[in-house]
């Protein structure tokens, strides 16, 4: 299924980050697993839809691929911290849940340890060029592991988040500043942002 389909290349993903490491390998091989399993194709504006739950580097490369982005309401960020990846094909509400096996210290302990020195603020410079090596390595490691090492591979059934609705903006009565209307907080009756709302509990 989505065979046909042409997926970026990794380098376009490397442009858009600013340079090669682990988690956009990750994110890359994720959204191309999905892709290829949903047959869904990036370019169809919100048929295709990421739910991640980390705001790691691996989301970077989710939105490269698969063209899912908060602005267009596709990609939707839960911050559970964990490296689990979910992907929607609206059109058939089949879901493919993608949770990493394993760290990437367990993928590469050496990489782990040469992490540390380089970001111990006393490493050499030959250390640091090491720690670049490892890490080019490592990444490149991940997109040629295959699927069922890399990530627990589930279609799963999930209720499927409505599109993104477009709402009227208000004024906040202690700021003067534009606040979307499902956002708003009310206080002694009038409407507020959340930065200035004054939360109360007693719990």
């Amino acid at each position: 299924m989505g065979e046909s389909i042409q997926i970026l290349p990794f380098s376009e993903v490397t442009k858009f980050h600013g340079h090669v490491c682990p988690g956009t390998a990750i994110g890359y091989r994720a959204s191309e697993i999905a892709i290829k399993e949903l047959g869904s194709d990036r370019a169809i504006d919100e048929e295709f839809l990421a739910i991640v739950e980390n705001d790691s580097c691996s989301v970077d490369a989710i939105q490269v691929v698969t063209g899912c982005t908060i602005g267009k309401g596709n990609l939707i960020f839960k911050d559970h911290g964990k490296n689990v990846y979910s992907f929607v094909n609206r059109k058939t509400g089949d879901t493919l849940r993608l949770s990493l096996k394993m760290s990437i210290d367990e993928m590469d302990p050496e990489f782990a340890e040469i992490r540390e020195k380089a970001f111990s603020g006393s490493a050499s410079e030959e250390e640091k060029s090491k720690f670049e090596e490892k890490k080019d390595k490592a990444s490149f490691d991940i997109l040629d592991m295959p699927d069922a090492k890399l990530f627990k591979i589930e279609h799963v059934k999930i209720e499927i988040p409505e599109e993104a609705r477009i709402f009227q903006s208000v004024k906040c009565a202690k700021c003067g500043e534009m606040v979307a209307e499902h956002r708003a907080r009310v206080e002694n009756g009038k409407i507020v942002c959340i930065p200035c709302f004054n939360d109360y509990s007693r719990t």
